[in-house]
């Protein structure tokens, strides 16, 4: 399987700030935009991932969002304090920037790119940035697959304990403390039992330490999440065909976000993958694979 981009990694600019983003396939194909979540690098969606999609007849997009990676950072944000905002003690109003600003960025890399409409997959945070593309841009969307995401309505089960220990506590930033809590973290997100993820993990933390790494631009998402509030009532109106992919076992954002963004869209399918928590297994990848290029199709 090639693993190669077909584009190499570039720089554009797109809605007023820098994005870094490569792609995969066929350039005349249909386009295929994945929009990673909370602090996760594009090269999260792994060179394997996206050549496998990319055969099945798409041009696939990957990008860093604003924050992280190698795209703009905000730092003149500062680092909000987000343990006050989940408790509700804090200025939500605040924040650096929203979802739907990126959102906005993700459809400013369509226009760089000279994409009129595309198909957009995003995971976790990434999804709940494809609802709000979905939202506030449907006509650029051919359809949305929103993975391991939900509807940011207020209600819903909370993750586990160690999952949110994982999300509120900063990633060390020397090499060897960062590889070691890297694995520590997918082990709980991801679960045991996932032998070809594990092998990986070591390279996997490297490759994004080498990247670079800022802890403040995760915090500033994860205080865009909390302040972006619900989409259920928006998610309504949504005509564009979504289909959601959830792991039934996902300690962070538990199955009923799943259940919750299919109920909210009118017609939205669920794809339920049975074993799979916060985390895109390589052993999970054919199924996945499958989902959302039938889905596109």
């Amino acid at each position: 399987m090639p693993t190669a981009s077909q584009i190499p990694p570039a720089m554009t600019r797109a809605n007023g700030i820098e994005l870094c983003y490569d792609a995969f396939g066929d350039r005349d194909a249909a386009p295929l935009i994945l929009i990673m979540g909370l602090g996760g690098q594009m090269i999260a969606w792994d060179e394997e991932f996206c050549a496998s999609l990319a055969s099945r007849g798409y041009w696939v997009i990957r990008f860093d969002n604003r924050d992280i990676g190698l795209s703009t950072k905000f730092r003149e944000g500062g680092v909000p304090n987000v343990l006050a905002m989940l408790s509700g003690q804090g200025d939500a109003t605040g924040v650096p920037y929203t979802l739907r600003d990126m959102a906005n960025d993700t459809v400013g890399l369509m226009d760089a790119l000279g994409i009129a409409t595309a198909h957009v997959v995003g995971a976790s945070m990434g999804g709940a940035i494809a609802q709000e593309m979905a939202i506030h841009h449907s006509g650029r969307l051919r359809t949305m697959t929103s993975i391991m995401s939900s509807t940011g309505e207020p209600g819903l089960p909370l993750p586990t304990a160690q999952a949110m220990e994982i999300l509120l506590s900063p990633m060390p930033t020397d090499r060897e403390a960062y590889c070691a809590r890297y694995s520590e973290v997918w082990q709980v997100l991801r679960g045991a039992g996932f032998p070809l993820d594990e092998a990986r993990d070591a390279q996997r933390a490297t490759r994004i330490f080498e990247r670079g790494l800022n802890p403040p631009g995760a915090a500033r998402q994860l205080a865009a999440i909390v302040a972006s509030g619900s989409r259920k009532d928006a998610l309504a109106a949504v005509r564009v065909p979504v289909l959601v992919i959830h792991g039934d076992v996902d300690p962070l954002v538990p199955l009923a976000g799943g259940i919750a963004t299919a109920n909210a869209v009118p017609g939205a399918k669920l794809v339920v993958i049975k074993g799979m928590g916060h985390a895109l297994p390589i052993s999970m990848w054919p199924q996945i694979i499958e989902a959302i290029a039938s889905h596109a199709k």
